[in-house]
């Protein structure tokens, strides 16, 4: 008499989080580690923030900040251009993937817009609102009448 086959159940993720993020991390430090390999002063003061890989893996999008500001972008994406074969074939040799994307550089306009927010707020400081204080007089008066 034979056994039933019964489906086998698919083992669970080790992973914590989904594919595409850690792969977005494993090209955000293999990038960052051979931008330090590379002796070109305009990548000296810049920081790769993000990866965002297509879900085709066709392309990466790397985001970059550096101490230079908006004023630096232009020489660094001429760099990064001069320099993206030798940082795209790092990728191929050291993340394990079927297929390699094509990297294209941006500046991290997210971290652009957070500076700005932050310069404005500490360069205009919100006056005392009289109502907020005197709401809060009046709040302090009845909880300590109870």
């Amino acid at each position: 008499m034979s056994k039933p086959t019964r489906k086998r159940a698919s083992a669970p993720s080790q992973h914590r989080y989904p594919r595409e993020a850690r792969l977005n991390q494993s090209l955000r430090q293999v990038i960052a580690e051979s931008l330090t390999e590379i002796d070109d002063d305009q990548l000296d003061l810049v920081t790769i923030t993000s990866i965002d890989v297509d879900a085709e893996m066709n392309r990466a999008i790397v985001f970059f900040d550096s101490l230079r500001g908006e004023d630096g972008d232009a020489g660094i994406l001429e760099a990064l251009a001069r320099h993206r074969v030798r940082l795209q074939s790092a990728v191929a040799r050291q993340i394990r993937s079927k297929k390699t994307p094509i990297l294209d550089f941006r500046p991290d306009e997210v971290i652009r817009a957070a500076e700005r927010i932050e310069r404005i707020l500490r360069d205009n400081p919100s006056p005392a609102r009289p109502d907020a204080d005197a709401d809060a007089d009046a709040d302090a008066d009845v909880d300590g009448q109870a």
